[in-house]
């Protein structure tokens, strides 16, 4: 039985241009108790084909032809205020960001229980009771205590869980997951998408999962729908489009998906070594972290302690990964090595500098040798400057060249990371996500650094942009002989673009090695369990 299906769906947005058409006459079905995959990039319609069958598009859009029918009943032409007796009762939607989606000023409980008396439920004790049965339902302990508390206190994968909870509150025969895992750690992951598949078979719930990534959706989807510029570009069943896309676009999502690609990366030949005599004088190491510790005060308890005796080598011109749930001390010791922070023991010596000894003097000369990119690119990048300024930016602090060698540079490093020349004069609101992570690392060698961090780069980004940066990394190392510290909570990317990788938890390396090693034959139940988590992996159930 078909619970949604949809025909020569159109939207279009408001531009000071006119309307712009976004989609274009989409089509699919979905089958009572069938997970279907809605696969793009961003800006390939997919959210916006999902939040148009609800009414829930933003501000400016507008359905503007096709057929919408929720179990057998068209709702195309319906206004706001009639679709409003649709969601959460036909159709519940879970949204990708529970942090904009959740009231902060309003606890858990309170929210969850708004969806029952907005449809009708008067009776408080009734409200408070389903409630915390929801809670309870979507694996949330203690539901009486998670009920009083608010979105501040709780974790991402919770805050999601909660989410769930509203959207299934009225059990309705339809889930819309709007990306509903992509800012969490692959095992969080794992377990929000396991609950929906377990509401799915339990209750004969359908799902429209919306997603970006073809490893997530190659693990939950039974059907896969493919868009790209707002138009379907290939449809069917989920082991036959993995098995042999037809459509050169979902044949490079698939290339993309770093949960799907195979192999690993050598390490280099030690190209940059000038002689035998060199070499055998020289140390191999451009980084080794030794005992590192870093505690924080914490007001009325003992201090945190979120580096706990780390250690690690890296040798030059290669790429090592820390990877980690949120929380592993990952981060932190990232910004130790960098000396953003100060370690409380331990050393850190950076091609024969200590640079845990250093002075602020020192530390400001050591931003010459060693440079961070972070994961949002948008928020690192100042809005006001032009790119060129940007790039420009680390010359002009350490006084290197005239204004004119600064442009030069500029636009040669804008042509090293592939991007076109006329960017130099847009700022960082008019790029894209991949054009802005490319200028982020454009500005890191501008001073020629010998060791750039990569603070969960790509994270933020779409399949095919993240492989694109990845590429490039890629090149930009054998280029220039870069050493790489990655820091990341994606193992599947980790496999596609390190060397050698430390396992972090709770502030501890719980397991090191050679990439491949450590992929073949994990040591250490956390790093099985993080590898189980790798989207890809998993059977789809029927």
């Amino acid at each position: 039985m078909t619970v949604l299906s949809i025909e020569g769906l159109r939207v279009s947005y408001a531009t000071s241009a006119g309307r712009r058409e976004v989609v274009h006459g989409v089509g699919f079905d979905v089958a009572e108790g069938e997970v279907l995959a809605l696969v793009g990039e961003s800006g390939s319609g997919k959210s916006t084909t999902a939040h148009a069958l609800i009414g829930l598009l933003p501000e400016g859009g507008r359905v503007d032809g096709g057929a919408v029918q929720l179990g057998g009943v068209d709702i195309a032409g319906w206004s706001s205020r009639r679709l409003r007796s649709v969601r959460g009762v036909s159709v519940g939607l879970v949204p990708q960001d529970p942090v904009a989606s959740l009231d902060p000023v309003r606890p858990i409980g309170v929210q969850v229980g708004e969806i029952l008396r907005v449809h009708g439920e008067r009776d408080s004790r009734v409200v408070r009771a389903r409630v915390l049965e929801l809670l309870e339902r979507v694996g949330l302990d203690d539901p009486a205590l998670r009920a009083r508390q608010y979105p501040h206190e709780l974790s991402g994968g919770m805050r999601q869980r909660v989410l769930i909870a509203t959207a299934i509150a009225l059990r309705p025969r339809l889930i819309i997951a709007d990306e509903p895992t992509s800012a969490l750690d692959a095992t969080v992951q794992r377990r929000v998408l396991d609950l929906i598949d377990d509401l799915r078979r339990e209750e004969g719930t359908s799902v429209l999962l919306v997603t970006h990534d073809l490893g997530v959706a190659a693990d939950r989807a039974q059907r896969i729908v493919v868009l790209k510029d707002g138009r379907v570009v290939e449809e069917g069943p989920a082991d036959e489009i993995l098995a042999g896309p037809r459509d050169v676009y979902t044949g490079q999502l698939l290339a993309d998906a770093p949960a799907l690609a195979t192999g690993f990366r050598r390490p280099p030949a030690p190209l940059f070594l000038r002689d035998a005599s060199a070499a055998a004088a020289e140390n191999p190491y451009a980084i080794t972290a030794t005992g590192l510790v870093k505690e924080f005060a914490v007001r009325g308890r003992e201090p945190f302690r979120a580096v706990d005796d780390v250690s690690f080598r890296v040798r030059r011109g290669t790429t090592h990964a820390l990877v980690g749930e949120s929380g592993s001390g990952k981060t932190t010791t990232a910004r130790l090595i960098t000396r953003f922070l100060h370690p409380d023991a331990g050393t850190i010596d950076l091609d024969g500098t200590d640079v845990a000894g250093l002075s602020r003097s020192e530390v400001r000369e050591l931003r010459r040798r060693i440079q961070l990119v972070y994961q949002n690119p948008f928020s690192s990048l100042d809005p006001r400057q032009s790119i060129a300024q940007i790039v420009a930016e680390p010359l002009h602090n350490f006084r290197e060249g005239c204004r004119a060698d600064r442009a030069a540079r500029a636009g040669e490093l804008i042509d090293r990371v592939a991007l076109p020349r006329d960017v130099l004069d847009r700022t960082p609101r008019e790029l894209s996500g991949g054009q802005r992570q490319r200028v982020a690392i454009a500005r890191a060698l501008a001073i020629r650094p010998d060791v750039v961090v990569l603070d969960e780069a790509v994270s933020a980004l779409d399949v095919t942009v993240q492989a694109r940066i990845l590429e490039l990394l890629e090149s930009l190392q054998q280029e220039l002989g870069l050493t790489y510290l990655f820091i990341s909570h994606d193992l599947a990317v980790v496999r596609r673009i390190s060397h050698t990788v430390s396992v972090m938890r709770r502030g501890r390396v719980v397991e090191q090695g050679a990439t491949e090693d450590l992929f073949a034959n994990p040591t250490h139940d956390y790093t099985r369990e993080l590898l189980a988590a790798v989207p890809g992996r998993t059977e789809v159930a029927a």
